[in-house]
């Protein structure tokens, strides 16, 4: 039955979130008629998934790590090296990105580096017909899918609350990615069965994921808190600084507003899963 539930979990999160991201895009979401900006997403999707990361990793996936018999020590240990794998992992990606991107140029690199990983992602798509960073994003749904079905084996309350921060989280990527496969294609069905299929690499991660962890149960605590690393990796390092703009007032309170509606969602879900 937990096995079942993973499968629907990450199936929802995966190409569910796709579908939704397309709903949004066809409902006439704005995501930026330039290239530059076209796989930042909407302000307040970012907020609102940067929300739910935080709220699931420091309410949900965390504490129940600590209620277990390991070490404080240990597990806060394993936080720091999560948090600082991500960050090298991340370096990784822009490094090679950049490198890429030199080498198919010849030169003029230095500009277009510090323009940013969003430019980085758009450019090599464009050049790339969108199979590179399908292949990425195909990778880091197999990750998400352990990280769900982590949760899940230590409770289904968990796994509900981990699959709506990757869907949140998702979604805007998501916009991204088939507003930059449009570019390359101009065709929009190709570009959603593309996505769809890096999507359905999730459950896939998930069957793993409860494979793995099932035969380490002991190890489950540093699981979640691996889980809870990549959350707040993403959260602080990926969507909030999108979000550091001169901004008015009024646009100002909508990020808050949002960021506030992410962990309230996260709250209701954990609340209606913890009644049923």
């Amino acid at each position: 039955m937990n096995l079942i539930a993973i499968l629907v979990a990450t199936l929802a999160a995966g190409i569910g979130s796709v579908w939704l991201a397309a709903a949004l895009m066809r409902l006439g979401l704005p995501v930026g008629a330039a290239q530059e900006a076209v796989h930042t997403g909407p302000s307040n999707l970012l907020s609102l998934a940067a929300g739910a990361l935080l709220a699931t990793a420091f309410m949900h996936l965390l504490p129940e790590a600590f209620e277990s018999p390991a070490g404080a020590k240990a597990l806060f240990s394993t936080l720091l090296v999560g948090l600082v794998f991500f960050f090298l992992l991340d370096k990784a990606e822009l490094w090679h990105h950049g490198h890429e991107h030199h080498r198919n140029s010849g030169g003029g690199a230095d500009e277009h580096e510090h323009s940013g990983h969003v430019h980085d992602h758009a450019h090599r798509t464009l050049r790339s017909g969108g199979w590179a960073v399908l292949t990425g994003d195909s990778v880091h749904a197999f990750g998400d899918g352990i990280l769900i079905a982590s949760a899940f084996v230590a409770d289904a309350r968990l796994g509900l609350v981990a699959a709506l921060a990757v869907l949140a989280h998702e979604v805007p990527h998501h916009i991204g990615d088939l507003a930059v496969l449009r570019l390359a294609s101009r065709n929009r069905r190709a570009a959603l069965v593309k996505v769809s299929l890096a999507g359905a690499v999730t459950p896939l991660g998930g069957l793993t994921g409860w494979w793995l962890v099932d035969r380490l149960h002991e190890y489950l605590p540093f699981f979640l808190v691996v889980a809870s690393s990549s959350f707040i990796y993403v959260a602080l390092a990926d969507l909030i600084p999108q979000l550091q703009r001169r901004l008015s007032a009024r646009e100002t309170g909508a990020q808050i507003g949002w960021l506030l509606v992410g962990i309230a969602l996260v709250t209701l879900v954990s609340a209606f899963a913890h009644i049923h």
